[in-house]
């Protein structure tokens, strides 16, 4: 029971405030689910083949794996619920190169993004018209084709061509020697011999730098022997 005028005038003023408060937070509630509905947007497109000929699921990427989609058997893709902002969208294929895609979307424009393509990236951009359009550019290529036989590739041989060599030396050699006199021979001799054991030939090279070659001492003739013969 209410006893005076002034707790009935409380009461209503309190009716009043909670009805503005519940009104203010209704009117939140629907214009947080508009805004929901228009900052949102699908993004769109289709990858083909330069001969159109069928692609195989392809995986594609939007900012690098915070979305992702996969190609219908028609090669178009969708991303739900893309936000404003810088998107980057790339296609994740082993088998053909296509272009990077940079996609605008503005708050007041999300049904009309702007887009800008890459071919490869730091390549120059080149603006795109939406939905998205894709054209696979090349295919890539991991393997190199084998070459046939070769006969010239095995003069490429460091091997073959140091047998090559020793065999045209051993062939010419004795024409060679024909032409030479007895000294000339021993003298060759004397250097092939020497090349069997370096460390002759370095001495060999050392005495001939300093010019201190020792000279050939020859054997002392045995006396003894010549007087008995003279004696007999």
């Amino acid at each position: 029971v209410i006893s005076s005028p002034e707790e009935r005038g409380n009461m209503i003023g309190r009716g009043f405030l909670l009805l503005i408060l519940f009104i203010s937070v209704c009117a939140q509630l629907v214009h947080g689910e508009n805004l929901a509905t228009t900052t949102t947007t699908t993004i769109t497109g289709q990858l083909r083949l330069p001969d159109n000929s069928i692609l195989n699921t392809t995986q594609i990427f939007l900012n690098d794996g915070e979305k992702i989609s996969y190609t219908r058997p028609d090669g178009s893709f969708s991303f739900y619920n893309v936000g404003p902002g810088v998107h980057l969208l790339d296609v994740q294929s082993h088998k053909f190169l296509f272009s990077q895609v940079k996609i605008q979307l503005l708050p007041g424009s999300m049904d009309s993004p702007k887009c800008m393509e890459y071919s490869f990236p730091g390549a120059p951009k080149i603006a795109a018209s939406y939905p998205l359009n894709l054209t696979a550019h090349a295919k890539y290529d991991y393997f190199q084709k084998r070459q046939g036989f070769s006969v010239f590739s095995i003069f490429k041989n460091p091997m073959i061509l140091m047998v090559a060599f020793s065999g045209v030396l051993m062939f010419m050699m004795p024409k060679l020697m024909e032409g030479m006199d007895d000294e000339q021979k021993e003298q060759m001799q004397k250097q092939m011999e020497m090349q069997k054991d370096p460390t002759k030939m370095l001495s060999q090279m050392w005495s001939d730098i300093s010019g201190s070659a020792e000279e050939p001492v020859e054997p002392a003739k045995k006396k003894s022997k010549a007087r008995r013969t003279k004696r007999d």
